[in-house]
């Protein structure tokens, strides 16, 4: 690899090794001036035969700008890679005196080119003393100098970019230089075992499995505590398999056993309630949920299938069926219990009501109670909803052969 020094390093060398191969293959150039400077100001002051060697163009090399460094880097290690430029010259000749002979002119640019297309690639000696300190040599790959054709086109606009007048010239390009990164590598400790025992990674040929379809019971909006989902999709199973269901109201989600379903690629997942889990009110909140299927067989990874989304309805009980018109409190409770942070509404008839208090006893296994205030009610029915983080509770009486609006979810205002 190569420190800062490497570009100057690069043009150095070429103005040496011109230099000194030039005037050997043509005698008349034995007073021949090498310069680095811009194509403008080139000539000022310099009336002997003459090269110029500009560099007008730095580029980073695709191939090595994301490419470790051969004996470095090994396999397991992080390393920024090399800074990896090509270097573009453009080298212009004149001749002697301010008449220019062409003639002589292009000697100078016919040996330049000799030279370069004889000695393409740069010697490591001739790095190390084209300029102190420079290890340019040291690096892996070697610079190579190569013409670098150019059309009309071009070459019209680079010296148009000059702001001089165009003169026969020659591009080349020097390729590839690489700089050191300075940022920090890293070189983890060596592998001792892979996987438990050391018995190498774990490959597993089935696919996890896809949830397609959530049905609830009845077909209703939502689920409450005590009802079964039936989930339908593919590469569905029930060993070692358990369906997991995600709340950020939660503290950690909630794990249920799946039963096979009364149809082919379907399974049922009872929801239990506080008759079948005493811990149901506590470790379930009304609201939105995410469903998956995670498969954890013995010693294999766990397989976790797509998310689809779940209603989990609240279930209510008024604290009074009946009340006199006007203005009054109502009562209620809610199961399971409310988590903090929740959003509820009241929907009594057609309106829309925050409540006024929500409070959770002690006891976690004992519902929440909640309290609204409504006033300017007139005589009638009225169907009572509760609405947690957009799950609405469900009113609806489904013992008989036909639905209806549940008596024990209504309040008759006289």
């Amino acid at each position: 690899m190569s420190n800062v020094l490497a570009i100057a390093a690069t043009t150095r060398t070429l103005r040496n090794l011109l230099l000194a191969r030039m005037p050997v293959l043509d005698a008349e150039l034995s007073d021949l001036e090498v310069t680095l400077q811009p194509p403008d100001v080139a000539r000022k002051g310099i009336s002997k035969a003459q090269l110029n060697v500009f560099l007008y163009q730095v580029v980073a090399n695709a191939a090595w700008r994301n490419l470790d460094i051969p004996g470095q880097v090994r396999a397991g290690e992080t390393a920024p890679p090399p800074l990896a430029l090509n270097l573009h010259y453009v080298l212009t000749a004149w001749g002697r005196g301010d008449n220019d002979n062409d003639a002589l002119s292009h000697r100078v640019l016919a040996a330049a080119m000799s030279t370069l297309h004889d000695r393409g690639v740069l010697d490591g000696n001739d790095i190390r003393n084209a300029l102190a300190d420079n290890d340019l040599a040291n690096q892996v790959e070697r610079v190579r100098v190569t013409p670098l054709v150019q059309s009309v086109d071009e070459l019209s606009r680079l010296w148009t970019a000059f702001q001089t007048n165009y003169r026969t010239s020659a591009a080349y390009e020097a390729a590839v230089v690489l700089i050191d990164s300075q940022a920090a590598s890293r070189a983890p400790l060596p592998v001792l075992r892979r996987g438990a025992q050391d018995r190498g990674v774990i490959a597993t040929a089935s696919a996890a499995a896809v949830l397609e379809a959530l049905d609830y019971p009845r077909h209703q909006a939502a689920v409450r505590l005590g009802e079964d989902i039936v989930l339908g999709g593919r590469q569905l199973a029930t060993d070692h398999a358990s369906v997991r269901f995600s709340s950020p109201r939660l503290d950690a989600p909630v794990d249920l056993a799946p039963l096979a379903g009364d149809a082919a690629g379907t399974l049922r997942v009872h929801l239990a309630d506080a008759a079948d889990d005493a811990d149901a009110l506590a470790r379930w909140a009304p609201g939105i949920y995410t469903v998956a299927l995670l498969v954890q067989s013995p010693e294999l990874p766990p397989l976790l299938s797509n998310e689809l989304p779940l209603a989990l309805a609240p279930r209510i009980a008024l604290g009074a069926l009946a009340a006199a018109a006007g203005d009054f409190a109502l009562e209620l409770t809610c199961t399971p219990r409310l988590r903090t942070g929740q959003r509820v509404f009241l929907l009594f008839g057609d309106r829309l009501l925050a409540p006024q208090s929500i409070s959770n006893p002690a006891d976690p296994k004992q519902p929440t109670a909640l309290s609204f205030q409504l006033t300017g009610v007139v005589a009638g029915t009225y169907t009572v909803r509760l609405r947690v983080d957009g799950a609405d509770s469900i009113p609806v009486d489904f013992s008989g052969s036909v639905p209806v609006f549940a008596a024990n979810q209504q309040v008759v205002v006289t």
